[in-house]
């Protein structure tokens, strides 16, 4: 479905450049859900915005390739790269609602769906949200950060993308929310060739929900394993990481 080929993301300030990650390589199948771990700062978010070109082109340098069913994702038409955002790889980021048009209700989002209401309905009633009459009445910013990051979910499902990519999906929601989020992710790789990319700091949720999971560090990517090896690997790094995690959870 997805495979990744990027030799450096450089960070531009005038003449300088400065290396944040190299040698990103990864392939992406379907119905199954990767996980990337790693540290604040490690790079995973500017990762995971450089596999569609959403990093600023006047900030950020990408050398490589990223292929989506055949399409070099770096090295394409901008109405094709942006119907494939639309349609084919939708983001849930952590900062979600600046994600959202501020000036917008959540009523503009439903309109531009195309979902039907019994689907729209169902999905926020699964994610203990209000009904549709109220909540498309909302600005963004009338939610809490929470509920933004469902509603955030609940429109990349409602476009039945191929691929899901999530930021810090666990951050703001609690362990009933966690648990929700899992079980309906796990529910929508079986539903065809679909598959989620989770970038996250969260290791119990990880290894709840993932089935393979790498780990970010030092500027590059280690490989895709599957989950119950990556928690029993001897990398000390590895190591390191779950424990200093876990002592804080």
């Amino acid at each position: 479905m997805l495979n990744t080929d990027i030799e450096i993301i450089n960070l531009l300030s005038g003449s300088s450049k400065k290396l944040l990650l190299e040698n990103i390589k990864f392939e992406i199948g379907s119905k199954s859900i990767y996980s990337i771990l790693g540290k604040n700062g490690s790079g995973k978010t500017t990762l995971i915005k450089s596999l569609t070109s959403l990093l600023p082109q006047n900030l950020y340098e990408i050398k490589g390739k990223v292929k989506f069913n055949e399409n070099d994702l770096l090295n394409i038409a901008p109405e094709l790269l942006r119907s494939i955002r639309k349609e084919k790889i939708r983001y849930v980021f952590q900062d979600v609602i600046n994600s959202f048009d501020p000036l917008r209700k959540f009523e503009y989002y439903f309109n531009n769906s195309e979902a039907t209401m019994l689907d729209i309905e169902e999905h926020l009633q699964y994610f203990l949200l209000p009904g549709y009459d109220k909540i498309s009445r909302l600005y963004p910013y009338e939610l809490s950060g929470g509920m933004a990051q469902r509603m955030s979910l609940i429109f990349a499902l409602l476009a039945k993308p191929n691929l899901i990519i999530l930021d810090e999906p666990t951050s703001g929601v609690d362990y009933a929310i966690v648990n929700l989020i899992l079980l309906k992710l796990k529910e929508f790789i079986m539903d065809g060739e679909k598959s989620v990319i989770i970038v996250t700091q969260d290791i119990n949720f990880a290894e709840k929900v993932s089935d393979y999971i790498a780990f970010i560090s030092d500027g590059t990517i280690s490989q895709f394993i599957p989950a119950n090896e990556f928690i029993n690997s001897v990398e000390s790094e590895h190591i390191q990481f779950i424990s200093s995690y876990r002592e804080l959870s």
